[in-house]
Parts: C-alpha cells; sequence; structure tokens
C-alpha cells in the first residue's frame, strides 16, 4: 500500500474514534474545490463547463480553512480546475499543513516546476499528478500534446526536492489493459509514493460521453489489469484499501457512501457527493449532513448512480469493510485482488428504469428542438 505510516496510523485512529462514538456518517476526505478553471480542456471532465464569471471566482484562504475545520476529515484532496492557478493556494496549503491535515494537492503538473518553490516539502503534503497512462495515451485524454513529458519532468524534480508525489490514474474506454500494466511499471520506475485508481465517471456535462466505462467493463477491465500484475509479480503501490481495489475487480457488493467524500467549493457545501453537480448545496457541513436524502443515491437508487464505481464513493465504504472484517480485508491485501471467478452480484436496481427511460427520451427531444429552433435562427 502506498501509504506512509504515520499517516495509516492518524487515519486508523480518527475512525476507531468515530466507532467508539457510534458515528455512522462521517467524512473521511474532503474534497476542497477552490476553482473551477484549468488550463487544459479534458474530453473526460465534467468541472470545466461553467460561464467565464464563474470561472474566475476562487474560495479565499480564510473560508477554504473554516470548510475544513467546519467537515473534520483527517485527509483534504485539493482538485479543481487547477490548483496550482489559484494565486493564494501555497497559503491555503500552509494553513492546512500546520493544522496537520494530510493534503493532496491535486494538478495536471503544468504549472508545477514554476510554482514548486512555492510549497515545503512535508509528510503532510502531497502533489497528486493526474496522468491517465502513458505518453500517447495520456496527452490523448487531455487533448494536448506533450502534457505527459511535462509531467513527468516535473515529477522527477518534485521527488528531487523531497515531496511525496502520488499519481492519479483515470481510466476510460478504449483501454488497453497490457498499456496499463506497463504505465503502472513506469510509474513505480519514478519512484513516486504511490498510484489512486479510478474508472472514469460520465459526467452529464462532460464534451465527450463515448469515453466512459460502463460497471462491466470496468470489472474486467481491472481484472485483466491485476491479472497481467500478477503475472508479472509485480507489486504495484496503490495508495487505496485492498478492498476497493478488490471491489473493482467485481468481487465485493458494495454501495457508494458519498458522505465519506464531501465537497465544499465556490457555492457550497455540494449535495451528495464530488460527481453529482446538478443536485443542490447547503450553506454548512451539518446542513448538508442532515439535509440530504442520501437513500436517493448510490447503485440501484439513482440512474446517475449506475455505472459509477468512482473511489470517491466507494473508498469510504471499502474502508469501512476493512474495520468489520479485519481478516477479509488481510486476506485480499495478501494475495492481491480476485481475477478470475464469478463476480459478485450488483445491488439491484429500486428505482423506475421505465420512467426514467421516458424523461431522458423527453429531454433529448427537448434539446434536439432547441438545437433546431437555433438553427433556423
Amino acid at each position: 500500500m502506498g501509504i506512509p505510516l504515520i499517516q495509516q496510523v492518524r487515519v486508523a485512529k480518527y475512525l476507531i474514534g468515530k466507532k467508539i462514538r457510534g458515528v455512522k456518517r462521517y467524512p473521511l476526505v474532503l474534497m476542497l474545490e477552490p476553482l473551477f478553471q484549468c488550463n487544459l480542456a479534458c474530453a473526460g471532465c465534467g468541472k470545466i463547463d461553467y460561464p467565464k464569471d464563474i470561472l474566475r471566482r476562487r474560495l479565499g484562504v480564510e473560508e477554504a480553512v473554516k470548510a475544513v475545520e467546519e467537515c473534520g476529515a483527517p485527509m483534504v484532496s485539493i482538485p479543481g480546475g487547477e490548483p496550482l492557478i489559484h494565486k493564494e493556494m501555497p497559503q491555503i496549503v500552509e494553513a492546512l499543513v500546520k493544522r496537520k491535515k494530510f493534503v493532496y494537492l491535486c494538478t495536471n503538473a503544468i504549472l508545477l516546476d514554476k510554482r514548486m518553490d512555492d510549497y515545503t516539502p512535508s509528510p503532510y503534503l502531497t502533489f497528486s499528478v493526474h496522468l491517465d497512462g502513458n505518453r500517447a495515451r495520456h496527452d490523448e485524454s487531455v487533448c494536448r500534446e506533450g502534457v505527459y513529458d511535462k509531467a513527468v519532468d516535473a515529477i522527477k524534480k518534485a521527488l528531487n526536492k523531497g515531496f511525496r508525489v502520488n499519481i492519479n490514474c483515470t481510466l476510460f474506454s478504449g483501454e488497453a489493459p497490457k498499456e496499463v500494466a506497463d504505465f503502472f511499471d513506469s510509474v513505480m520506475e519514478m519512484g513516486v509514493e504511490g498510484i489512486t485508481l479510478s474508472p472514469g465517471y460520465s459526467y452529464q456535462h462532460a464534451p465527450r460521453q463515448d469515453v466512459f466505462l460502463g460497471r462491466s467493463q470496468s470489472k474486467e477491465l481491472f481484472r485483466s489489469i491485476f491479472n497481467i500484475g500478477k503475472g508479472r509479480k509485480r507489486k504495484w503501490r496503490i495508495s487505496q484499501s485492498s478492498l476497493f481495489l478488490d471491489f473493482l475487480c467485481g468481487n465485493q457488493t458494495y454501495q457508494c457512501t458519498p458522505w465519506s467524500n464531501p465537497t465544499y467549493n465556490i457555492f457550497g457545501w455540494q449535495k451528495p457527493c464530488y460527481l453529482l453537480v446538478d443536485e443542490g448545496y447547503a450553506k454548512s457541513f451539518k446542513e448538508m449532513m442532515e439535509t440530504t436524502d442520501w437513500d436517493k443515491y448510490g447503485s440501484g437508487r439513482n440512474p446517475k448512480c449506475d455505472n459509477c464505481m468512482a473511489h470517491c464513493g466507494y473508498e469510504g465504504t471499502a474502508v469501512t469493510d476493512t474495520f468489520a472484517h479485519p481478516l477479509k480485508a488481510l486476506k485480499v491485501f495478501m494475495r492481491g485482488p480476485k481475477t478470475s471467478g464469478t463476480m459478485a452480484p450488483d445491488l439491484p436496481i429500486v428505482y423506475d428504469r421505465a420512467a426514467h427511460e421516458a424523461e431522458v427520451a423527453a429531454q433529448q427531444q427537448a434539446e434536439q428542438k432547441k438545437c433546431a429552433s437555433g438553427q433556423a435562427v
């Protein structure tokens, strides 16, 4: 597992405290989005589809720190947009590190070389660099040539300066398992701390919808990748629980626990999770936790969640299962995810599928009429 011992101990202490107090819903990682603006326009991104006035907005240092303290999660992931665009990001990170929060500062690394000296190496700070595959695959994913090479150069420089560096890898449709396995091997050779994995979520506002994996496709892909890894006898350092990886390979039946990764951004506390951007906002963390209809979301409960297996929804579930069944988790950790045999069943669909399909058809017809009207004008 690609997570330092100090972080494992601190997070375990936090979780045990919640269990002892009988808290059923609690945050594990705060997704702190200080801006939506980015210097890339990736094909699978649903976070940059906003008007220019929204893209110019930023969370200030005081507001960001207040959200972190209000939430209380031991880990803070800072995605975007591209956080290194934010002029006050060094001050935000410094304030969170001072409070001994484990900060994952997400970046596409285009600006990392220039901005690196604005930060100080610390066991509480990790640069989480976005890399979706080898040079050709990654540059295709981010829709710009040369980004892979720039990211790798910045990674090497950050490691030489003593920074913690993690790779954030999202896999999409059309992945070749061998190429992904080769990419993981190359990442390990770079000397990074670990890899965070996730199948891409089908954002409604993403520029392209044909890049996303279905649920069964995701399971087959991850089984193939880890099977290759076993054949090579390679130990990839993955910055996630062994049971989450087992879930990705179709061996665990899990329900999403979106409250484990709450999101705070320029609009407030986002309901119910980082990935669903049209469900409304709350003014406080307490309000978000108490007023969100959690039973309305998750696998089989909501059509928007049907193909989601993202870490921000299911890693928290896997961590809870690890504490509930430590021997099962240890077994998976020792042998790796199962890559053959019958898969665990998916949760049953309880929403009205026919009604949902009719609603989608009506929306598509409305969009077509709108487009036709615009063309006519």
